[in-house]
């Protein structure tokens, strides 16, 4: 394969990598520590778990950071550098560079929009959401990708129908149907439901340390998300390491390590497509 086919094909696994990254700790022995976690979800159930979840996860109006990634997909690994830019609700921005550090891709999403620039063959998409779901045969949206990358709960998906258990030292919340809150339905959108979800909350912090999503009509098909590397960010705990599990035809595994990592700074999200760029469908 020569250079060029090389990093095409490394262009077309990060678009799908991000995608599939963007649509998509402690055990207890001690008995009387078992006791403490029980009580709150035996008196007050869901809501309290939800009302400590809100109250510890991530503060911010925009996030920054550089990353690495290793793709690892029927035991072939790929890596990839780049820098991601969030402005809370409204814009993701990733820029995608092989190891040699030079742009190969760029992608910016907002919430009704998807926008995909290759510069190793010059060409460029712009598009909705249809795009994304088609791409990865789901449902998605940006409330759902922004959650997944900073380790937060789904922020406009109702908190009704969880049922709280403990699980090898730590909470847990499942439900069989989230829907998303009707005020934030726009009109004609396919309603969409996160199917099978499952959170497990650290008992400790109260933060995100796994998300599981499941399709009822696809059972072998699942969203593992993994959090952990824990650390003191302006007075917040952020995971530093993701690590994410794609189980469906193919098996395939990310993981994500963030490093120089900024909130609430003026940030610019570029994206200027040359005039050689072909527009592809």
């Amino acid at each position: 394969m020569n250079s060029i086919s090389g990093k095409y094909m490394q262009c077309l696994l990060c678009r799908k990598l991000f995608f599939l990254i963007l649509i998509l700790l402690s055990l207890s022995s001690c008995t009387t520590r078992r006791h403490i976690f029980k009580e709150p979800i035996k008196e007050e159930g869901p809501d309290y778990l939800f009302s400590q979840l809100s109250e510890n996860e991530l503060k911010f109006t925009s996030f920054s950071a550089k990353f690495s990634i290793d793709y690892i997909h029927n035991k072939k690994k790929t890596e990839f550098k780049g820098q991601i830019r969030i402005l809370k609700d409204s814009v993701i921005w990733v820029s995608f560079s092989p190891a040699l550090g030079i742009e190969m891709a760029r992608i910016m999403i907002t919430n009704d929009s998807v926008k995909f620039m290759n510069r190793l063959d010059n060409t460029y998409f712009i598009g909705d959401y249809d795009f994304v779901n088609q791409f990865l045969e789901t449902n998605i949206d940006f409330d759902i990708l922004q959650s997944f990358v900073i380790g937060n709960d789904f922020q406009f998906y109702d908190k009704t129908k969880f049922r709280a258990s403990l699980d090898g030292g730590q909470y847990r919340l499942t439900t069989m149907e989230r829907s998303k809150l009707k005020k934030y339905v726009k009109e004609k959108e396919v309603y969409p439901k996160v199917f099978i979800q499952t959170i497990w909350l650290n008992p400790e912090t109260f933060k995100i340390s796994q998300i599981m999503i499941k399709e009822i009509k696809k059972e072998n098909k699942k969203l593992d998300a993994f959090y952990s590397d824990f650390q003191s960010l302006e007075n917040q705990l952020f995971p530093y390491k993701l690590k994410f599990e794609l189980s469906a035809e193919e098996q395939i595994e990310v993981f994500v390590n963030y490093s120089r990592i900024n909130l609430n700074e003026s940030l610019n999200f570029p994206f200027r497509v040359p005039a050689k760029f072909e527009r592809i469908h």
